[in-house]
Parts: structure tokens; C-alpha cells; sequence
């Protein structure tokens, strides 16, 4: 099974995005893609001539995958950087798209940890016998497993300097805020004292 994700299309622009959470690893996916039908008010399978992007970038912006594909395909990204991905696929199509009604459907499914490996295949390249690719199994996900509990002390330790950092920005405001009200107390009082005088009152 895989994790599956996919985002809205883009009117005008026939496509669609999408977010992934991931934790440094590669990942495989496979998409494909359906256009609007104003005859049968449906979304049918796209032509092949259909061209799509597909664009990965990583929590820092960088780009980590730009490639050419057709109506529907397969594409692998490695992400280095833990965090939040940005998966964009978009048509190159944009006369198609128009003529679709700008209507434009994708299918995305990525998949993560063991489910990336071809068990199937994996046994039969290595000749592999049935216990010895239960443990591979059983290894990769300890591996999958591990590369989580890394990302979860990776985001506990930046939500701790994030607490951190509003606690910090919230107290000096406070003392800022103590400051001033003192200062205008102080203003206030002279202020007062001088009327006062300036009336003979005191």
C-alpha cells in the first residue's frame, strides 16, 4: 500500500499539487490523468499527447525533481532535506486543457518506507528463499522505523526552539509593554504636577 496524495487542479493551468511529510528516503510514484468531457459531462482518460510536469521541492524550496512526462507515468524523487515536500504537476498542454474546459483530474499515489521495495522481485534477483525475505522485510522496516524516530526528534527539537523563540518574543514583549505604561505614568504624573502649578493650585 502506499500513501496517496493529490490536490486540486489548477484552472488554467491543468494541473494539481500536493504535500508530503517525508523523512529522508527515495520515493516512487505514479499518477495519471483525466480530462473533462463536455458531451458526456465526465472525466475521461487523457489522450496520449497529453504532456505533464512533474516538480518536487524540498522544505528549503529547492528542487529536487523537474522532469517531462506523458499523460500518466512513473517518477522516483530522493529527498535529502526532512520535512514538508511540494509535489506539483502541471500540463504543458495548455491549448488541451483549454479545449478539456480547463478541467484536469490527476491520480498521484506515492509510496513510503517498505512498500517502495518489489518484494517479488527483490527475491527472485537475489534468489532469495521465503525466511530470508521475511527478514529483509523485517530489516527494511527497523530501517523505515528508525528514519522516523529521527524525523520525530527532528521536529520535536524545532517545535522546542519555536516554543522557545514565541516565549522569548512574548516576554520581552511584556517588559516593552510594562516599560511604556511606566513611562506614561511618569509623563502623566509631571504633566498633572505643571497644570497644577501653572493654576496655583498647589
Amino acid at each position: 500500500e502506499g500513501s496517496p496524495g493529490s490536490g486540486p487542479g489548477v484552472p488554467g493551468r491543468g494541473g494539481a499539487w500536493a504535500r508530503l511529510d517525508a523523512v529522508p528516503a527515495s520515493f516512487p510514484g505514479n499518477y495519471r490523468t483525466q480530462l473533462w468531457d463536455k458531451q458526456s459531462e465526465s472525466f475521461l482518460p487523457s489522450t496520449p499527447g497529453l504532456g505533464m510536469h512533474v516538480e518536487v521541492k524540498d522544505p528549503d524550496g529547492k528542487v529536487v525533481l523537474s522532469r517531462q512526462y506523458g499523460s500518466e507515468g512513473r517518477f522516483t524523487f530522493t529527498s535529502h532535506t526532512p520535512g514538508e515536500h511540494q509535489i506539483c504537476l502541471h500540463s504543458n498542454s495548455t491549448r488541451m486543457a483549454l479545449f478539456a474546459g480547463g478541467k484536469l483530474r490527476v491520480h498521484l499515489d506515492i509510496q513510503v518506507g517498505e512498500h517502495t521495495n518489489n518484494y517479488p522481485e527483490i527475491a527472485a534477483k537475489d534468489k532469495l528463499t521465503e525466511l530470508q525475505l521475511r527478514a529483509r522485510q523485517l530489516l527494511d522496516q527497523v530501517e523505515q522505523i528508525q528514519k522516523e524516530q529521527n524525523y520525530q526528534r527532528y521536529r520535536e527539537e524545532r517545535f522546542r526552539m519555536t516554543s522557545e523563540s514565541t516565549n522569548q518574543r512574548v516576554l520581552w514583549w511584556s517588559i516593552a509593554q510594562t516599560i511604556i505604561l511606566i513611562l506614561t505614568g511618569i509623563w502623566q504624573m509631571r504633566h498633572l504636577k505643571s497644570f497644577f502649578e501653572a493654576k496655583k493650585l498647589v
